[in-house]
């Protein structure tokens, strides 16, 4: 059993018996973030290093020294401001007593500063507590999403839907029919005027095309995957 918190954005705490896990924690700056930074996790993961996803990901490793596990550039830029991190990169998992996370690819960019490089974009498949959550991070769609979806029996897919920086709402549907996933939550849209989304439209047209349910959160609201 996993509790899947939503903090806004493509930010997500993922909470089980094992551990507590953190991805993209976009708080600081981020209008529609209702949740503290007062976080505890166990392990921090970063798709990119852009702001609104490498967030406040040092500042919460620096208090409570959980580690941020990302690609080798975006780990070792982590490391030099402070933060404690686990490197890994593409094709690569890193195995942890309380979960296990692949890195796979994501087509966008990353940087820190809108200009300079560090590393490349990704997606991660998490296993924890039985239960298998993809969270695809800021990505176009991309045919080997059907290859994830045929490695692993996802349980949640958590899926951009704003377009413009990101896959828009049809690509999304496509997406969460290569990954034959049996829930989705959609993420990455309203935040700014560039990725405005109807999230409805989305849940409407996943459900009559694909398997899967989708499951429309707030921030701060939470879905137990039993």
């Amino acid at each position: 059993m996993v509790d899947i918190v939503y903090l806004g954005h493509s930010a997500f705490l993922l909470e089980s018996s094992k551990g507590k896990i953190l991805v993209d924690p976009f708080i600081t700056g981020n209008p529609l973030a209702s949740a503290p930074k007062d976080f505890k996790p166990d392990l921090i993961l970063v798709t990119h290093a852009h702001g609104d996803h490498l967030g406040d990901a040092i500042e919460i490793s620096k208090r409570t020294r959980a580690p941020v596990h990302s690609t080798f550039e975006v780990a070792n830029y982590v490391s030099s401001k402070g933060a404690k991190s686990i490197d890994g990169h593409i094709g690569g998992t890193l195995v942890m007593p309380f979960c296990s996370v692949k890195i796979f690819p994501a087509f966008h960019g990353s940087s820190v500063d809108g200009i300079t490089s560090v590393g490349i974009a990704c997606s991660f498949v998490i296993s924890t507590d039985g239960k298998v959550i993809y969270h695809a991070g800021d990505t176009a769609l991309f045919g080997d999403m059907k290859l994830i979806g045929e490695e692993f029996e996802i349980d949640m897919a958590l899926l951009p839907i704003g377009g413009h920086y990101t896959m828009g709402i049809d690509d999304a549907v496509r997406a969460a029919a290569m990954l034959n996933s049996k829930f989705v939550i959609p993420m990455h849209y309203n935040t700014f005027d560039a990725i405005r989304a109807d999230p409805e439209e989305f849940r409407k047209k996943v459900e009559s095309k694909t398997r899967a349910k989708c499951i429309i959160l707030r921030p701060g609201e939470r879905y137990r995957l039993a």
